[in-house]
């Protein structure tokens, strides 16, 4: 397979690695894109495990939450401009107050629901927004918690950028568990964490992890006989990375998560669980277009 100009550069964006390095992996991997991927983090060339989607959408992320019950909402639109209009800030800030009164099951359900106060549906009142405003927008996903007798906190981060909601369950009605959830909720937006606890990183992942970590310890010459041992302390730290419950608190790095909010549970005797969380970032995963002006006017003078 000929391994063009393109994919290398594709490949690039997505690890940090060096040209040359990008083109050895596509060509080893036959130009298998994700299998490149992984052959630059073997080697140890790659940081793409650390590297979320590419924002480049604008938009806004809201959240919102009373009691126990929280919503939030990822609204798209095509210019940063737009996404700063009142009307635009206004129509999103509606449909999270429609999700947070309603559990819709998917997007399309959303847009069959009222939209308060206008005689029109969600999707109705959507279009009628875009011809108002003049631009094309979208209402790109929502996240809706109910947690039954526990509290949702929401935390919004950077005028829309980044949303949070942390569902703490617990029968204590302490001001100190309202005080933790909007702590976790902050560390949640800072520290990105991709799964709960390490029971919910799928197992396919764990595995391709321990591989990875298993060739570069043979490639860096360390024995065989402690490779294990190495694995072992390299996927908890892993776990300490992208799970949740394990990562160290971003206000005291001391303390790990499910600790903290375990001792809470401990201070005013009664039990609390971190739940489950989610987190939104504007645009995360959608690559925008970029214009080439340099190859649009080189293609006019042709």
């Amino acid at each position: 397979m000929s391994i063009t100009a393109a994919m290398v550069s594709e490949l690039r964006k997505k690890t940090g690695a060096g040209m040359m390095d990008c083109k050895k992996a596509l060509t080893e991997t036959s130009g298998n894109m994700e299998e490149a991927v992984d052959f630059l983090r073997k080697k140890g060339l790659s940081s793409a495990a650390k590297k979320s989607g590419r924002v480049a959408s604008e938009g806004a992320v809201v959240a919102d939450s009373a009691g126990s019950i929280g919503a939030m909402v990822e609204l798209n639109a095509e210019t940063d401009f737009v996404a700063k209009n009142a009307d635009f800030q206004a129509f999103v800030a509606g449909v999270k107050d429609v999700v947070l009164a309603n559990a819709a099951a998917d997007v399309d359900a959303l847009k069959g629901l009222d939209y308060p106060g206008t005689g029109r549906t969600v999707a109705e009142e959507l279009t009628h927004q875009i011809a108002t405003i003049g631009e094309n927008m979208s209402i790109r996903r929502f996240a809706r918690i109910d947690a039954g007798k526990g509290a949702v906190t929401s935390y919004v981060h950077g005028a829309g950028k980044i949303g949070v909601l942390v569902e703490l369950q617990t029968e204590s009605t302490d001001e100190k568990v309202a005080a933790l959830g909007k702590q976790l909720a902050m560390h949640v937006a800072a520290a990105a964490p991709q799964y709960l606890d390490r029971d919910s990183v799928p197992a396919d992942i764990v595995a391709k992890e321990k591989d990875i970590m298993r060739v570069k310890a043979i490639d860096s010459g360390k024995p065989e006989q402690i490779v294990d041992k190495i694995i072992l302390g390299q996927i908890n730290k892993y776990f300490g990375e992208v799970c949740l419950l394990e990562q160290a608190f971003v206000i005291d790095p001391d303390q790990k998560v499910g600790k903290l909010v375990a001792a809470l549970g401990k201070e005013l005797g009664t039990e609390i669980k971190l739940n489950s969380y989610s987190r939104y970032q504007l645009g995360e995963g959608i690559e925008k277009k970029q214009d080439d002006f340099a190859a649009e006017v080189a293609a006019m003078n042709k």
